[in-house]
C-alpha cells in the first residue's frame, strides 16, 4: 500500500479503507430501513410489475387475471418464434451461405410475400421496427416450408418434417388467437407450453 506524501495527500491505503467503512455503514443502515419495512434501492421487476397491476386496475378481477395469463403466453410465443427465426437464418447462414435469401432456398411463393410486405412496409409505414431482415416478414406458418425445402441442412435437428409442420400449424392456430386478443382454455395453454418445451429440447434450448 503507498502512504501519505509529504504534500499531505490522503494514501491508497486510506482512500480504500474510508471507502470500505462507507460501504458497511450504508450496509448496516440499509438493513435498520428494511427491518422497519422501508425499501432501500431500487428493485427494477417489482416496479415493472407494480407499473402493470396499476395499468389493469380499472379492469375487474378476472380480467385482470386473464390479461396477465395471456401476456405470459405473449412473452413465450414471441420469444419462441424469434428462435425459430434466428435457428433459420443461422443455420442456413453457414450451409448455404450469407446470401441465401437470394437462392432457391425459400420457396417463391413465400419469398414474393415478405418481399411484397417489406417493400410497404419501407414505402407506407410509419414504424420504425426491424424491416432490413426479409425473413421477418414471412408468416409463422411459412417458416415451417423454409426448414423443410431445406431439410438436409435441418434434419440432423427434426425429428420429421411431420413433427415440425404439425406443431408450426398448431402454433400459429394459437399465435393468431393471441394476436386478436381471444382467450384460450386452460387445456390449449398447457397444449401450447408442451409443444415449445419438446421445440427447445429438440434444438438444445
Amino acid at each position: 500500500m503507498l502512504s501519505s506524501n509529504p504534500c499531505g495527500s490522503i494514501s491508497l491505503s486510506s482512500s480504500v479503507r474510508d471507502f470500505v467503512f462507507r460501504g458497511l455503514l450504508f450496509e448496516s443502515e440499509s438493513e435498520i430501513f428494511r427491518q422497519a419495512g422501508i425499501k432501500v434501492g431500487a428493485d427494477i421487476g417489482q416496479t415493472e410489475e407494480k407499473l402493470l397491476l396499476e395499468a389493469l386496475s380499472p379492469f375487474g378481477v378476472q380480467r385482470r387475471n386473464d390479461a396477465l395469463e395471456m401476456a405470459r403466453l405473449y412473452s413465450v410465443l414471441h420469444a419462441f418464434e424469434n428462435e425459430v427465426r434466428s435457428l433459420i437464418r443461422d443455420t442456413l447462414d453457414e450451409k448455404v451461405s450469407p446470401e441465401w435469401w437470394e437462392t432457391d432456398s425459400v420457396p417463391n411463393k413465400v419469398k414474393s410475400m415478405a418481399e411484397s410486405r417489406q417493400k410497404t412496409a419501407e414505402k407506407d409505414s410509419w414504424l420504425e421496427g426491424a424491416k432490413g431482415d426479409r425473413l421477418e416478414f414471412v408468416d409463422f406458418g411459412d417458416l415451417a416450408s423454409i426448414i423443410i425445402e431445406n431439410w438436409a441442412h435441418f434434419k440432423d435437428t427434426m425429428p420429421s418434417q411431420a413433427w415440425i409442420r404439425q406443431r408450426m400449424t398448431e402454433l400459429e392456430k394459437a399465435r393468431n388467437f393471441v394476436a386478436h386478443n381471444r382467450m384460450l382454455l386452460p387445456s390449449e395453454f398447457q397444449r401450447i407450453y408442451m409443444y415449445i418445451s419438446d421445440w427447445n429440447k429438440v434444438v438444445g434450448l
